[in-house]
């Protein structure tokens, strides 16, 4: 037995070329009958820097945090760190992509994923020709 990390296949790497951190935001996930509810903590940025993107059942969300300078002063300490938020999820229900709703408030992104109603069986007649 070894404990020899895996290898990565370099094909799967993610290499960054962004001089910003980037943060993984805290989330909350709530399922109701009809859809998911997802809540995205992301304080600092603003609803235009917020981008949603769902496809192949995967939600990306990023927001991206302008940077603010005080006109006159000199920064003498900080604990507060600027930088990005990205965070992504597979989606395991279908959803119904056209429906999706996304709102801003407070630094808390709301994202409400519809489900898409479930295929109905049912008896289909042969005829005789």
């Amino acid at each position: 037995m070894t404990n020899e990390m895996p290898k990565k296949n370099p094909s799967q790497e993610v290499e960054r070329t962004h001089t910003t951190p980037s943060f993984v935001p805290n989330v909350d996930i709530y399922e109701k009958e009809n859809e998911l509810v997802v809540l995205v903590d992301m304080p600092g940025v603003l609803e235009k820097n917020v981008n949603i993107h769902f496809e192949k059942g995967v939600l990306n969300i990023t927001g991206q945090i302008e940077p603010k300078v005080l006109e006159g002063h000199r920064l003498l300490y900080a604990e507060y760190k600027e930088g990005n938020y990205q965070r992504s999820f597979s989606v395991p229900e279908e959803i119904d992509v056209e429906k999706i709703e996304a709102s801003v408030k407070n630094g808390v992104v709301n994202i409400v994923l519809p489900k898409s109603p479930k295929p109905q069986a049912r008896k289909i007649p042969v005829k005789i020709s």
